[in-house]
Formats: structure tokens, sequence, C-alpha cells
């Protein structure tokens, strides 16, 4: 039997990446694994979200899957290191795509803003990526919790989330920036209601296109071609819930008209 490639996110927010490799991988099989006893990560203590980043990787390395994509900023930048260690398949993590957003308006001389979660934004991580890509001290970063909360209920209400977006970006000259870079698998949901708010020549990104190019880079896959299975993908959450399984499954679905 074909092994699975597990994703892992604190929540839904990793979906956002496991849709991007279900577009370009329809003959795989994936599993998504989702910490839903202890979402939103990025409000707790380094420490304690460690503890259950290990705990959920022991549960996924159970389903024998051929490797594991931690679909979160803020996991990544807290374990990815002593995953790699631990176990001996690939473990694949994700930083914000600040790199190619910054050599995006290397010409235009425009900013480059990045939406992340308050922990991806404190840790060492990510203040040594901006300090070794953004030789122009053009990144700028704001926090963005309530959405990771809005997302894990579902709650993608267009003028709510566009009212929330403009009250955060109230005090910045928008049309100093060309990219803003979404650092937090959760945010790309609001992608659609984002492009309402910026002015049109702001593009947004974020980290999932590479994320999937390393995944196949280090399984020696390439882009298949086909329909894409209805069961191609296994839910699991560290709660055990069912109710959750099916948000899971709601979220995707989602994706499918509101996430390219």
């Amino acid at each position: 039997m074909n092994k699975k490639i597990a994703f892992f996110d604190s929540g839904i927010g990793g979906l956002t990446v496991l849709h991007k490799a279900m577009q370009q991988l329809p003959q795989e099989q994936f599993l998504y694994y989702a910490d839903t006893l202890h979402v939103p990560y990025g409000t707790k203590s380094a420490d304690e979200v460690r503890g259950h980043i290990f705990e959920c990787a022991e549960a996924i390395v159970r389903e024998n899957v051929k490797a594991i994509v931690i679909a979160c900023n803020t996991a990544t930048s807290l374990a990815v290191k002593d995953l790699r260690a631990m176990y001996d398949i690939p473990v694949i993590g994700m930083e914000p795509a600040v790199k190619p957003a910054v050599e995006m308006n290397r010409e235009s001389g425009k900013r480059v803003l990045v939406f992340a979660t308050a922990l991806t934004l404190s840790q060492n991580k990510y203040n040594e990526l901006v300090s070794r890509v953004d030789d122009h001290h053009s990144v700028d970063s704001i926090p963005l919790p309530e959405l990771v909360e809005w997302c894990e209920q579902l709650d993608f209400d267009p003028e709510k989330s566009a009212a929330y977006f403009r009250r955060k970006l109230a005090d910045l000259d928008l049309n100093a920036y060309g990219t803003v870079v979404l650092g937090c698998t959760h945010y790309p949901f609001y992608t659609q209601i984002l492009r309402t708010v910026l002015p049109d020549h702001v593009q947004i990104i974020d980290g999932s296109t590479g994320t999937v190019n390393r995944l196949k880079h280090l399984l020696g896959l390439t882009e298949q071609t086909g329909m894409r299975p209805r069961e191609q993908v296994t839910f699991l959450s560290s709660s055990g819930r069912l109710e959750d399984q099916e948000n899971m499954r709601r979220a995707l679905e989602y994706l499918d008209t509101n996430y390219m």
C-alpha cells in the first residue's frame, strides 16, 4: 500500500498547504493531523508548544507515513530541527516567504509587510531570516491573532474580516508596499477578503508553493496529472472528535472556491 504524506498543524491552517499539494500531486494519499486540543499555538509559550508538537509527531509517525510536512510557521520555527533529528523520514518545514517578497520588490523599492503570529515574529528563526534577506530594511511585520481563532471557527465573514484588516492597517501607507506575506498558514483562508482592502498593485504571497516544491524534491516526485480522488485525505486530530474531522473537510472544500 502506498504510504501517505502527512501534514501537521495546530488546527486547520495547514490545509492551505495541503490544498496546494493536492493540486500538484493528485495521485498521492495524504494524512492531515491537527492539534485541536491545543490550538492556537501563537499565543502560548515556546516550551509548551514544543511539547505539544512532539506528542503529535509521535502519533503521526505511528501511522507509517513517508514524510511529514510541518504546515505551520510557528511549529517549524520551534521544532523542525529536533524533529529531523528524531525521525528518519523527510520532515519539511515552512518559513514566511520573506525572501521572495524582498526580491519581488527590489527594483520598485516598495516595502514588504509580513502578517504572522506573535510567537513566530518573536523567534530568532524569523528575525535571522529577515536580517539575512532584508538588506534595505524594507520589511515590516504585524501579528493578526484574531484570524487564527476565527479560522478555527470557520468564520470567514467578509464584512467583519475586511473591517478587521482595515483597523490593523489604518496607520500604514499601503501605497508604500508592494507585497504582503501571509506568514501563518491560517491567513490564506482570508486572501480574497484581503484583496478587497489592499491597493490593486499589492501582491499577496505565502509559503505554500515553496514548501510543496521542497516536498516534491525530497521525495523525488514530479507534478502529476489526473483527477483528485474524493478520499485522498485521512483526517486525524489530537482530540479525536468527529466534529473536528468534519470541520477539516468543510474547510478544505471552502479552499476549493476561495484560495488558489
